[in-house]
């Protein structure tokens, strides 16, 4: 199995059941993660920090992939992401585009609209308190 099938292995057992523990099996230590609402991260340790405030928010996030496709170091995976929102469910489609060094990403650029998420929190205002409290909360 190559790096690429190895790693949407392990990116799969990750979403299945993700935790911040397990990002070191995915990401290099100077790892570089640019996605919607947050802002560009910089290293292994500031993504750890980052998706411990997200997962303490929404403890029940996973995501189930779709399909992928790999070229030279570039890795493309095509997965949903969901979860519940006080109660509610919300699921969202999202395309993560990877620079591959060895068996892990120096790289991840992460594609989906964030105005579902954005939607059903602006609609779940007893949502409100628990995202401003978690760290998560960003003035977009």
């Amino acid at each position: 199995m190559d790096d690429a099938a190895q790693f949407v292995q392990r990116f799969t057992e990750f979403w299945a059941r993700p935790s911040v523990q397990d990002l070191s099996t995915l990401l290099t230590p100077d790892v570089v993660l640019i996605q919607p609402l947050t802002p560009r991260l910089e290293g292994l340790a500031a993504a750890e920090a980052d998706f411990a405030k997200l997962f303490n928010w929404l403890p029940d996030m996973h995501g189930m992939i779709d399909g992928w496709s790999a070229r030279d170091s570039t890795l493309f995976i095509e997965f949903r992401l969901a979860c519940t929102l006080k109660g509610q469910y919300i699921e969202w489609p999202a395309v993560d585009r990877m620079t591959l060094r060895g068996d892990k990403a120096s790289e991840r650029i992460s594609y989906f609209d964030p105005l579902p998420i954005v939607l059903k929190l602006g609609k779940t205002p007893r949502a409100w308190p628990s995202w401003w409290r978690s760290g998560v909360a960003r003035f977009w």
